[in-house]
């Protein structure tokens, strides 16, 4: 499952600044960095990340996610996650970077929020 592609599926959100990408795959260092290169491309206001069909993140794939938070904040763009499985949770969690991100339950919530 590691080496399976990420794909990601960049839709317009609700409103003008918004972005979402729902992705599908793991996200691992096989497929990050097409991912990190999209992610330093996009310059929406505020970037919703679907995970609802991420199974895993190693690593290397939570350090982009902590990288995008990073640069997001800075800019004063924000980032969430929605649908985010336990044991992604789990590894945001031992990592000690969950406080990092706002989770959301869905798409509606987290645009809401945005």
């Amino acid at each position: 499952m590691p080496d399976q592609p990420l794909n990601v599926e960049d839709i317009p959100g609700s409103r003008d600044g918004i972005r979402i990408w729902r992705l599908s795959g793991p996200l691992t260092l096989a497929n990050l960095f097409s991912f990190q290169s999209q992610l330093r491309a996009d310059e929406s206001r505020a970037l919703i990340l679907d995970f609802t069909n991420v199974p895993l993140a190693d690593s290397a794939g939570i350090g982009a996610l902590v990288g995008a938070y990073v640069t997001r904040q800075r800019d004063g763009r924000s980032l969430g996650l929605v649908g985010v499985n336990q044991r992604i949770h789990n590894a945001l969690e031992v990592t000690r970077v969950q406080g990092f991100f706002r989770f959301y339950e869905t798409i509606a919530e987290a645009e809401q929020a945005a």
